[in-house]
């Protein structure tokens, strides 16, 4: 019972430092993590180019396997330390976690595999965990929730713009035809999508006079359409600040605990039991 509780304890402990925020430990290897991730991403930027591989080469795959190996052992404890393996490793960081271990493995093993380390990139994702130290997890948290809240006022929007997108697509087609470039609708509507973003390629141009009027009517409503997503996420974020602000129940919750049996995290502050299974925090 002893050895059965001692294992328990160096499980829980590490589940602590892995998973949460809440201890010293915990906000030092969330840190180390964060620097680890961003130089990973980083040694995947300077092997892209071509001139700086050829020198550095050796240097920087020596780099390449420490991260690889300190991401390998970082994967294999989030696996070991928490009760139901399966529930960290189908998670969607569970799975971002493997595919941007695996790649220089796989590179040694198959032939012609090299072009899986651009899988690498995907630790970049991996920062979002960096999000749960205290200095961070109100804001982001508040952030997450204004953007959930406004989900359906940006999907009504932005289906309206595609609606509207296709109509001047349409419209731009029937006036300038094939010789100014808009070959067909497809292709008439990127322009006006591109026009509408403020983007503008240059790479079909308007050369009829009506059809130089929509366009400038187009980039003007552009500026107005980029503005209307910023001004919802703007309103819904400042609405449960000032919630917040005057409840007594908190809009955010700097709980960074997760469950240590199936892995769930965004528990309640002073929550003892896990919202998703019941297993005590």
């Amino acid at each position: 019972m002893k050895d059965s509780d001692n294992n328990f304890g160096w499980k829980r402990k590490l589940h602590e430092i892995i998973y949460e925020a809440d201890t010293p430990e915990g906000k030092w290897f969330d840190l180390i993590l964060f620097a680890v991730i961003i130089l990973s991403v980083l040694l995947v930027m300077l092997e892209s180019v071509a001139e700086f591989d050829a020198k550095y080469h050796r240097e920087l795959l020596a780099l390449e396997w420490v991260v690889t190996i300190f991401f390998t052992i970082e994967y294999i404890a989030r696996v070991v330390c928490i009760r139901k393996p399966t529930s960290y490793i189908f998670s969607f960081y569970g799975i971002i976690d493997f595919l941007s271990t695996i790649p220089l493995y796989v590179s040694y093993i198959f032939a012609g595999s090299q072009v899986l380390l651009a899988v690498r990139a995907l630790r970049l994702l991996r920062i979002f965990r960096i999000l749960k130290l205290v200095q961070f997890i109100g804001e982001a948290s508040q952030l997450k929730s204004a953007l959930k809240a406004s989900r359906a006022k940006i999907f009504v929007f932005i289906y309206a713009v595609l609606i509207l997108s296709v109509i001047l697509g349409t419209i731009m087609y029937m006036i300038e035809g094939d010789e100014a470039g808009f070959t067909s609708i497809p292709r008439s509507i990127y322009w006006t999508i591109v026009t509408l973003t403020t983007v503008g390629f240059g790479d079909i141009t308007p050369q009829t006079t009506l059809g130089q009027l929509i366009a400038t009517i187009i980039m003007v409503l552009g500026y107005g359409i980029i503005a209307v997503p910023t001004g919802i996420v703007t309103v819904e974020y400042g609405r449960q600040k000032r919630e917040g602000t005057a409840s007594k129940e908190p809009v955010v919750h700097l709980n960074t605990q997760s469950c240590p049996d199936c892995a769930v995290g965004g528990h309640r502050d002073g929550a003892e039991f896990c919202f998703n299974c019941g297993a005590r925090l």
